[in-house]
């Protein structure tokens, strides 16, 4: 085997031009941020610069030092573009949500259909149309016209992608649906130019090489969802189980992105999708978190994604239009393939019912063809299909679609919000985002298949999203363990009960690390807090949810949580509990005390000029603070201000006087040994 490695020479060219490329396309990609466009138009713009569309006329000697006709120095600069492509997707398949594609299925499938068939078919009737000055030689008319049409059906996801990221617009059901229609598009647009490369190639169709592609990837998404899925969690887990360090994480995240992409590119579909899927299947992984991805992100957006951007933009030559009959039939070609994708869309939208704002959204961000678009017409140029000006037009269109997308959506989505299921949709996520404990991920509640931990699990189902999956963990014998109740009162939610023969503490502090919101733990009902609760909370690395029962119930479930008192002080440590009330009252209508004790009366002043009082206005503060939260969850909420020494007993007299059967209290305290350990004014509560 010869190895042959660039001469220091070639390298130092690559050096040189890798450096003006990034800093012309993070320069270009800043002008247009500050001035409201997404960056990408700016990296795009950067190519154009420097290629033989501007510094190429201007000083065409700077550009053939700086990017030379040499089959090394090419393949070392789009590479580094490839790689960028890569990584763009196996972000943006991290943000997908399958599940809430699934759950707009018809709309996704309809969607993708007319913003295929509708191009797709205008395409081959302009290929058909279109002049012999732009076929290729000794191309069969129709060869031309079903690339014409394969290149006007396609959408760029890297390019959708990056303009849905940067304009925030990841988590919209619009945005969600622009991905899954760009994924099909693109999917379909790889095994069309297969087909069309092989009739180019060999002259007739060769179905050989179709089944193999088609077949091929059935194959590879049915295995990617099964076993890959198993692999990427085992690997995951053992990566969390271990300390869950970044090194080894973002090994995880390269090996399976690479390997899929090997399988797509071997199956003579683009590597980006296995990228794309890769994506979508560590996001689906339980184990997995977003701070996992969150430095290749960084990379990506920082380095390789604005040159691959920017290479894009290095292959167009403008000064091909020069002469009026490229021109207009160049104006022809983007007018069809941008009327066509947007009436496509927006057809397959209105199928759906969908408002036809969001059709129009989603014609917009589907016409960006960008860098995808150059492959193709460098593909159909390689094989003949194309000639220089029919590349020179496509490619136009690549650039002029791409550039125009960004503006033109948000100009669409000015002002719109969605509908009200969206709206709702959107919040609670961002609240899911900004809690400290309820986040939505899994929850871990320890079990002997006794009535605490059953109450423990009847507190979380009522205050946990309904799509929040739970690990019931019993550690020792197991073999008289019933977790049916529990089951239960958890129904609806997907429910693991994991067995582990070690000590109790050990294995929720084993397990806990392995991606949980949090460990709700039932505990026994009076006396001291047990010593495993308290190992637990003195070892754990996420927050810990004790939930006893009054002694009054005698071993039964309460019937519902009908008043929710929840003290609030106007510290950070008091949060969690206003969380986790809130979350109770806005899943169930539970009525919300916030109490707020004072432990000094009010001076005869005081009582005399009112709220004008210092201390009364600072106390009112914190309660409208705790009433913002509850209001913002949909909560049903009051505000009491008490007066008491005591707080703990200020807390006991009013959830007493006003009937409340669920105290909700958190704390941050620590022992003399500075040992996490329950407060003393919760534990003189828990005495109460």
């Amino acid at each position: 085997m010869s190895l042959n490695p660039p001469t220091e020479h070639q390298l130092l060219v690559f050096w040189v031009g890798l450096l003006v490329i990034l800093v012309a396309a993070r320069l270009l990609g800043a002008v247009m941020q500050r001035i409201g466009q997404p960056a990408v138009i700016g990296e795009l713009a950067a190519g154009l610069i420097l290629g033989p569309s501007a510094l190429g006329k201007l000083a065409p000697y700077i550009t053939d030092w700086l990017f030379p006709a040499d089959d090394v120095q090419t393949g070392m600069l789009f590479t580094v573009g490839w790689l960028g492509v890569l990584f763009l997707l196996v972000s943006t398949g991290f943000e997908t949500d399958l599940g809430l594609i699934g759950r707009l299925g018809r709309a996704a499938v309809i969607v993708s259909a007319g913003s295929l068939l509708v191009p797709a078919i205008a395409g081959f009737a302009v290929g058909w149309f279109l002049p012999m000055a732009f076929v290729g030689s000794d191309t069969e008319r129709y060869i031309f016209a079903l690339f014409v049409a394969a290149a006007l059906s396609i959408s760029s996801l890297p390019v959708i992608a990056k303009i849905l990221s940067e304009m925030g617009l990841m988590r919209r059901n619009f945005g969600q649906l622009t991905l899954a229609a760009g994924m099909a598009n693109d999917v379909i647009g790889w095994v069309a130019l297969g087909l069309i490369a092989g009739l180019a190639q060999a002259g007739g169709l060769k179905l050989d090489k179709l089944a193999f592609t088609v077949v091929g990837l059935i194959v590879f998404f049915v295995v990617a969802f099964t076993v890959g899925q198993r692999v990427v969690d085992t690997a995951l887990k053992r990566v969390r189980a271990n300390g869950g360090d970044q090194l080894s994480g973002m090994t995880v995240v390269l090996v399976t992105t690479l390997s899929f992409g090997v399988v797509t590119q071997w199956l003579h579909v683009e590597a980006v999708l296995g990228a794309f899927i890769a994506g979508v299947i560590l996001a689906r992984s339980r184990f997995a978190e977003h701070e996992l991805i969150r430095p290749l992100e960084t990379m990506t957006a920082a380095v390789f994604a604005p040159i691959f951007f920017a290479t894009a933009g290095l292959r167009v030559d403008l000064g091909l239009l020069a002469d009026g009959e490229t021109i207009m039939w160049a104006l022809i070609v983007l007018a069809i393939a941008s009327l066509s994708k947007f009436l496509g869309s927006i057809l397959g939208a209105q199928l759906s019912f969908l408002p036809l704002r969001e059709g129009a959204a989603l014609g917009v961000g589907l016409n960006a063809r960008g860098a995808l678009e150059i492959v193709i017409a460098t593909v159909g140029l390689s094989l003949g299909v194309l000639n220089d000006r029919s590349y020179t037009v496509i490619v136009l269109m690549a650039m002029a679609t791409s550039m125009a997308a960004p503006p033109l959506l948000r100009r669409a989505l000015s002002g719109w919000e969605g509908t009200p299921e969206e709206r709702q949709r959107l919040d609670m996520e961002a609240q899911l985002a900004s809690n400290i404990v309820v986040r939505g991920n899994r929850i871990l509640i320890p079990t002997k298949g006794d009535v605490q931990s059953l109450l423990a699990a009847q507190v979380a189902g009522l205050t946990w999203p309904a799509d929040t999956a739970v690990t019931l963990l019993t550690a020792g014998d197991a073999s008289t363990v019933d977790v049916q109740a529990h089951r239960d009162v958890l129904f609806g939610r997907a429910v693991d009960h994991d067995v582990v023969d070690a000590p109790v503490a050990d294995a929720v502090i084993h397990e806990a690390v392995l991606g949980y919101d949090a460990i709700v733990i039932g505990a026994p009902t009076g006396g001291e807090t047990s010593e495993y609760v308290s190992e637990i909370m003195r070892r754990s690395p996420i927050p810990v949810v004790i939930v006893r029962g009054a002694a009054s119930l005698n071993g039964r479930l309460p019937w519902a949580f009908a008043r929710a008192l929840v003290p609030v002080n106007g510290s950070k440590s008091a949060k969690p509990a206003l969380e986790l009330a809130t979350q109770l009252s806005s899943h169930i209508g539970t009525q919300l005390l916030q109490l707020h004790v004072s432990p000094t009366p009010p001076t005869r002043m005081e009582s005399l000029i009112g709220e004008r009082g210092p201390d009364r206005a600072r106390h009112r503060a914190i309660l409208d603070e705790a009433a913002s939260v509850a209001d913002a969850s949909g909560a049903r909420a009051s505000s009491i201000l008490a007066h008491d020494p005591s707080p703990a007993a200020g807390i006991l007299s009013t959830a007493t006087e006003l009937g409340a059967d669920l105290i909700v209290m958190s704390g941050s305290s620590r022992d003399n040994a500075g040992i996490p350990a329950v407060s003393a004014t919760i534990q003189r509560v828990l005495d109460g």
